[in-house]
C-alpha cells in the first residue's frame, strides 16, 4: 500500500492492526473497481477507455488535425505519459497502434504514417519511426470540448485537466466496438456499420417505442472490419441484442474461380476478424500435412494489399461446398465471435441490450446539446453586452471623445454619464481610434442583430426538450456525411449468409472413386467386394465348407448394409471392403454380431425407399432405408422381436399390397397402408397362427399382379389374387396349388 493511501488510516507508531482477510479484501477490492472502471471496460457514453481518451485529448492538445502535419508518435506517447496517463510507453503505443489499424478497427479514430503492423500479426515499427494525426471520425468525438460540453477533471499529478468523457458526436461503441478482460467480468462488443447505427439512434429519437425488430431493420447484424459472411441465425443475434450477450457465426469470403478445361479453385477474399493470416495459413499448411483435409491438394497465400488465399482440390469434381464445409470445420476460417455487451454506465458495471445502449448515447448527446447551447448563450451574451456599449458610444461619440481626453478618471465618468457597465466601459476604452468610422458602426449593428437572433434561437432551445432533440438529431445526421454507406469507408462490409455444414463422413465419401462392385457374403460371414457387375456367381471360390448366402451389385461410393436375425443393423463402406482375391474377412472382424445371430439380408440404402421387416413371430412394419444406416460396431437394434422370435425377413416395400404365408401354408393378402412405418420396435401382427409362424412375407404392387419364384427363378402369376384378401391379422387361406413346396415366396 502506498504512503498517501494510509496516511488517514496509519496510527502514530506506523503500525496498522489489522487482520489480512480484512486487509486483503479492502485492497483487493478497490483494485478489481480501478481496473474494471478505469481501464478494461468503456464507457457506454463515448464507447472509449480512459488510454483511448487519453490519447485522442493529447493529440488534439497538439493540433494534429486531419488537415494538418504528422508528427512522431513518440511525442505524442510521451504527451500521454506526462500528463494523463501515468503507465508504460509501451502499452499506450500499442493502443495507439490499434486506433490506426483498419483490420482491427471499423473505423480508424488515428491516420498513421509508416509501419503500423499488418493482418499477418506482424508488429508495428518502434514509436521513434511512426507518425500520426487524427480521422475525421475522431475529430467528431472531441467535437465540443472547448465549448463546455463535458466536464473535466484533474489530471493524475494536479497540473493539467482531462475530459471525463468525450462528447462523442456519433456512437463509436457500436460503430468501433470494444474488447476487455477485467476483474471478475469482461466485455466483448462487436463493431457496428456506423451510418446504420446513427439510422437506428435516429428512429428511436422518432419513434421512441420503437423495439429491437424495428432497430434490426436498420441494424441487421455487426460489421466486421475484415468483411466476412455472418452466418448466424437472424433469431441468435436478436437474442444477443435483447440480452447483451451471445455468440456471432462468422465465415471467410471465398468464392470459386474457373481456371479452364474444367479446372476450378477457391479463392479466399476476407477472413474472419481478429484471425491472423499467417497463422490461419500455417494452420492449413499442418492439416495438409496431416491428411486432415482430403479435399484439398494445396493452400498458397497470394495476397498484396488485399487477402488473396488459393486453396486448390484434390479433385475437379469435389462440391466447392463440401470442400469449404471441411475447412471451415477445422480452421480459423470459421470463428465465433462472443458477445458480451459490458460497460460503465454512470459508473458503474452493467450489461446492456442494442436499444439501452443507443438510449444511452442519446441521452448522452442531449446533454452535451444542452451545455454546449449554454456555453454560446453566455458567450453570446458577453459580446452583446460590449456591443451595447459600442452602439451607445457612436451615438454620443463627441461627449465619450470629451470625457475621455479631459476627465481625470474617464472610467468613472463614462459609467455614470451613459449607465455603462465595468465590462462595456474597457471595451470603449481600449477602442482603437480607426474604430470610430461609420462603416465600423454599421458592421456592429449588423453583429448585434446576428447575434441577437441567435440567442433567442437558444433561448428557444434550451426550454424546449423536444428542439434539444431535433438538434440532436441534426447533428446526427450531419455525423452521418462523414460514414456515408456510398463510400469505402461507410460501405457495409460483413454480408448475411447461410451456413456451409457438411458432415465428416460425406467429405471421406467425396474422396471415394465411384466403381461398380460386387459385394458377396458367404453363409459363415466372410464377406469381399469384386470388381465390376455381372459377375458369374458360379465360379466364385469360398473355403472348404462355405458358400454364397448373398451378392449384392453397388458402388464403391455406396453404404452396404447387414441385417441380422437379432433385428440388428450393420453398415459397410463398399470402398472399404477387402477385394475379390482371396476369401475376403469375416464380418465379425469389423462389427459386434452375436454368435447366436446370422445375417438374413444384404442391402444398400436408398433414399426414400422403405423395407417390410418382419418376424418369425408374424410381427412387421415399414421402415425407411434410411434409418438403417448406422455408424458404430454394435450396429442399431432395428426390430426388437420377443423371446425365442427372430427377424426373419427384410424385403423391398416398394408396393400397395403384403403377401404373407405361414408355416401352416396358409397365404394372406392385405393392403400394405394397414402397417405403421417405424423406426424401430417389434411391429404389429401380420397373420394369425393356431401352429407354428411366419413363413415368409413379401411387398407388391396390384398393377403389377402377385406372383412368386419356383426353384427354377421363373415367376408363376396367380390371376385369382384377391381370393386371399383379407384383413391383417388374420389366418388366410390355404396357398394355390403348384406353390412352392419350401412355403416360400422363392424356390
Amino acid at each position: 500500500m502506498s504512503d498517501d493511501a494510509a496516511t488517514d488510516e496509519r496510527p502514530p507508531g506506523g503500525v496498522i492492526d489489522e487482520p489480512m482477510s480484512s486487509a486483503l479484501s479492502k485492497r483487493y477490492l478497490a483494485y478489481a473497481l480501478s481496473t474494471i472502471t478505469s481501464r478494461a471496460l468503456p464507457d457506454v457514453r463515448d464507447g472509449m477507455k480512459p488510454v483511448h481518451r487519453r490519447l485522442l485529448y493529447a493529440m488534439r492538445e497538439l493540433n494534429l488535425d486531419p488537415d494538418g502535419a504528422y508528427k512522431k508518435c513518440a511525442r505524442v506517447v510521451g504527451d500521454v505519459i506526462g500528463k494523463y496517463h501515468p503507465h508504460g510507453d509501451q502499452s499506450i503505443y500499442d493502443a495507439l497502434v490499434r486506433l490506426a489499424q483498419d483490420f482491427n478497427v471499423r473505423y480508424p479514430l488515428i491516420d498513421g504514417q509508416g509501419n503500423f503492423g499488418n493482418i499477418d500479426g506482424d508488429n508495428a515499427a518502434a514509436f521513434r519511426y511512426t507518425e500520426s494525426r487524427l480521422t475525421p471520425a475522431a475529430m467528431l468525438l472531441l467535437d465540443g470540448l472547448d465549448e463546455d460540453a463535458v466536464d473535466f477533471r484533474d489530471t493524475y499529478d494536479g497540473e493539467n485537466s482531462e475530459p471525463v468523457v468525450l462528447p462523442a458526436g456519433f456512437p463509436n461503441l457500436l460503430a468501433n466496438g470494444s474488447s476487455g478482460i477485467a476483474v471478475g467480468m469482461a466485455t466483448s462488443i462487436p463493431p457496428h456499420n456506423a451510418a446504420e447505427a446513427i439510422d437506428a439512434a435516429i428512429l428511436l429519437l422518432d419513434q421512441p417505442e420503437a423495439g429491437i425488430d424495428d432497430l434490426m431493420k436498420i441494424v441487421p447484424g455487426p460489421d466486421f472490419p475484415t468483411g466476412g459472411v455472418i452466418v448466424e441465425s437472424t433469431e441468435t443475434i436478436r437474442e444477443a441484442y435483447v440480452t447483451g450477450r451471445g455468440s456471432i457465426r462468422l465465415q471467410a469470403r471465398w468464392e470459386k474461380e474457373e481456371v479452364g478445361r474444367g479446372v476450378w479453385r477457391i479463392v479466399v477474399t476476407e477472413i474472419p476478424y481478429q484471425v491472423q493470416k499467417s497463422k490461419l495459413i500455417e494452420r492449413l499448411a499442418e492439416l495438409l500435412e496431416q491428411k486432415k483435409l482430403p479435399l484439398v491438394e494445396d493452400v498458397r497465400d497470394e495476397s498484396t494489399e488485399d487477402i488473396r488465399i488459393v486453396i486448390e482440390p484434390k479433385s475437379r469434381t469435389v462440391d466447392p461446398d463440401m470442400l469449404m464445409g471441411s475447412v471451415f470445420r477445422q480452421s480459423d476460417f470459421e470463428t465465433r465471435f462472443s458477445v458480451n455487451m459490458n460497460v460503465i454506465d454512470r459508473n458503474v458495471p452493467k450489461v446492456m441490450g442494442l436499444k439501452d445502449m443507443l438510449r444511452a448515447f442519446l441521452d448522452h448527446r442531449r446533454e452535451v446539446v444542452v451545455r454546449r447551447g449554454r456555453h454560446r448563450l453566455e458567450k453570446i451574451e458577453r459580446r452583446l453586452e460590449v456591443l451595447d456599449g459600442f452602439l451607445i458610444a457612436y451615438l454620443n461619440i463627441d461627449e465619450v471623445i470629451r470625457i475621455i481626453r479631459f476627465e481625470d478618471d474617464p472610467k468613472a465618468e463614462l459609467m455614470k454619464a451613459f449607465g455603462l457597465s465595468e465590462v462595456q466601459t474597457d471595451a470603449i476604452l481600449n477602442m482603437r481610434l480607426r474604430s470610430l468610422r461609420k462603416l465600423e458602426e454599421i458592421e456592429i449593428k449588423g453583429e448585434h442583430a446576428k447575434l441577437a437572433a441567435e440567442r433567442e434561437t437558444l433561448v428557444t432551445m434550451l426550454m424546449s426538450p423536444k428542439k434539444q432533440w431535433l438538434e440532436v438529431r441534426g447533428q446526427l445526421a450531419r455525423a452521418r456525411e462523414v460514414f456515408d454507406p456510398s463510400t469505402s469507408l461507410g460501405r457495409r462490409r460483413s454480408d448475411f449468409g447461410a451456413g456451409v455444414e457438411v458432415d465428416s463422413d460425406a467429405v471421406l465419401d467425396a474422396m471415394v472413386a465411384r466403381e461398380p462392385v460386387t459385394v458377396v457374403l458367404s453363409t459363415m460371414g466372410w464377406i469381399r467386394a469384386l470388381k465390376g457387375h455381372g459377375q458369374d456367381l458360379d465360379k466364385v471360390r469360398f473355403k472348404e465348407g462355405d458358400e454364397l448366402a448373398f451378392a449384392l451389385e453397388c458402388q464403391t461410393t455406396d453404404k452396404v448394409v447387414l441385417m441380422s436375425s437379432g433385428g440388428r443393423a450393420f453398415t459397410f463402406g463398399a470402398d472399404k471392403l477387402p477385394g475379390g482375391r482371396g476369401a475376403g474377412e469375416p464380418i465379425r472382424l469389423s462389427v459386434d454380431l452375436p454368435e447366436d445371430e446370422a445375417i438374413i439380408a444384404m442391402l444398400t440404402p436408398v433414399e426414400g425407399a422403405k423395407r417390410l421387416l418382419a418376424s418369425t413371430a408374424g410381427n412387421g412394419f415399414l421402415v425407411p432405408e434410411a434409418e438403417l444406416v448406422t455408424q458404430t460396431r454394435k450396429g442399431k437394434v432395428i426390430m426388437t422381436p420377443g423371446a425365442g422370435d427372430q427377424l426373419l425377413v427384410c424385403t423391398p416395400a416398394a408396393g400397395d399390397h403384403v403377401a404373407v404365408i405361414g408355416d401352416n401354408r396358409k397365404l394372406l393378402i392385405f393392403p400394405a397402408a394397414e402397417l405403421p412405418e417405424m423406426a424401430r420396435g417389434k411391429g404389429v401382427r401380420l397373420q394369425g397362427f393356431k401352429d407354428g409362424g411366419l413363413a415368409d412375407a413379401i411387398v407388391f404392387a396390384e398393377a403389377d399382379g402377385f406372383a412368386w419364384a419356383d426353384p427354377a427363378r421363373r415367376r408363376i402369376g396367380l390371376p385369382e389374387w384377391r381370393e386371399w384378401i383379407g384383413r391383417r391379422a388374420s389366418s388366410g387361406r390355404m396357398a394355390p396349388k403348384g406353390f412352392n413346396r419350401n412355403g416360400r415366396f422363392s424356390g
